[in-house]
């Protein structure tokens, strides 16, 4: 009876952390640029009896396949989905959408002191005033976006209307009449499993992989720029299927009943055997 409460409880552990994996997809399904995530389960550590005593004076019986006992059944890693969310037109000429599943632009963000560059498919931008003659190119949470050199996007405070040309480069044109070009930094994310989420829809390399950047991003510069996709005046919408996630809860909900029944009626029968006289 304890086999069956142990594989029981392990089972509804990792079904609550499924639940909470579908509820944080479901709470930012009107997230600009969220990729929900998904996971799958997989076999817990199982132990092997292939040999099964039949009494007191028989010999050892081998059967061809044993008894396999289980320990329950746990999640496996979280797999980052990129697929494309449907764009929404926005008529604003700060909101770009990426039109690449593999592309995120470079925002530098601090924390505790320390700057460091993270990726976002968020392409809500504004212009925030820096002193009385410059403005700079920041997300919605006020971080700086970054061009293809690395360094924050800084224009004159005087602009009439930026617009996007092709190769990610945005044209400021001033009130003088004269325009100012900028190359967005956009980068190519080869091993998106890789990468962490972070607060505000925004992606940072793990501390141990910062070493091997190049095998996990690509930041796309020179002729590579032609590749990039990129839409002004349109936003891309979350990818989360609200259909899927909440057929997925349902399920995970009647998995996670089913278990606590399990353990319930394990209860009850060592109940009854506590009861039994002899």
């Amino acid at each position: 009876m304890n086999r069956i409460m142990h594989n029981a409880t392990n089972t509804m552990y990792n079904l609550q952390k499924q639940l909470d994996l579908i509820g944080h997809n479901v709470a930012n399904v009107d997230t600009i640029g969220y990729k929900n995530r998904s996971a799958s389960f997989q076999e817990l550590l199982a132990q092997q009896a292939n040999n099964q005593p039949l009494g007191r004076y028989e010999t050892m019986r081998q059967t061809p396949a044993g008894i396999r006992l289980s320990t329950g059944a746990g999640l496996s890693q979280t797999k980052l989905n990129l697929a494309q969310g449907a764009l929404k037109t926005t008529e604003r000429m700060l909101d770009f959408a990426l039109t690449k599943e593999d592309q995120f632009f470079n925002v530098k963000v601090t924390e505790n002191g320390q700057s460091s560059t993270q990726y976002t498919r968020n392409g809500v931008f504004y212009l925030s005033p820096i002193n009385n003659s410059e403005v700079m190119l920041v997300t919605a949470d006020g971080h700086p976006v970054l061009d293809s050199n690395g360094e924050q996007i800084i224009l004159p405070e005087n602009i009439k209307e930026v617009t996007l040309q092709p190769g990610g480069v945005l044209t400021s044109s001033l009130n003088n009449g004269t325009a100012i070009a900028r190359e967005l930094g956009i980068t190519q994310v080869i091993r998106p499993q890789m990468l962490e989420a972070r607060p505000g829809s925004l992606y940072a390399l793990p501390n141990a992989e910062i070493a091997n950047a190049n095998d996990i991003i690509n930041d796309i510069n020179g002729a590579q720029r032609n590749g990039i996709g990129l839409q002004q005046g349109m936003l891309e919408q979350s990818n989360v299927d609200l259909a899927s996630e909440l057929t997925e809860m349902t399920l995970m909900q009647r998995n996670y009943q089913f278990n606590a029944r399990s353990v319930q009626f394990a209860d009850q029968m060592m109940g009854l055997v506590n009861g039994l006289k002899s």
